[in-house]
């Protein structure tokens, strides 16, 4: 079963292979200016809404079928490109258009005998990327 996607990072619980979301957390803010006047109180303004961020962490695990060295490898790569990504989890789609990824770290805590990769968990920090 699908879950959601990260452009074609695909988030799924199936036979094959698990690989899901285990934290999401969203942030935005707002900026305002503050006006100084002689002698009064000053006046703030309201002047935009910067993008927002989403942290999001991934279990991977090649016992549960998925090559967790890749994925990272995947995340890196996107980062590097700054490519944009969509974000679906559910039948949502967040965001006002696409994500950058800005950071990630990955937790690498299994290894196999082959010392091959067995199980992380990547933490993506991501920025909305507005149309201009």
């Amino acid at each position: 079963m699908r879950i959601g996607c990260l452009g074609d990072i695909v988030f799924e619980v199936s036979e094959r292979a698990i690989k899901t979301i285990e934290k999401i957390s969203m942030s935005g803010s707002a900026t305002y200016s503050t006006h100084q006047l002689h002698l009064r109180s000053g006046l703030t303004e309201f002047v935009t809404v910067p993008p927002e961020t989403i942290s999001i962490d991934i279990g991977l695990s090649s016992v549960l079928g998925v090559d967790p060295q890749a994925e990272i490898e995947k995340i890196r790569q996107y980062m590097a490109e700054g490519r944009t990504l969509a974000l679906v989890i559910g039948a949502r789609s967040y965001g006002r258009y696409r994500w950058t990824i800005t950071s990630y770290k990955a937790e690498m805590d299994k290894y196999a005998a082959d010392m091959s990769l067995s199980n992380a968990t990547v933490s993506l920090t991501l920025q909305e990327y507005l149309r201009s």
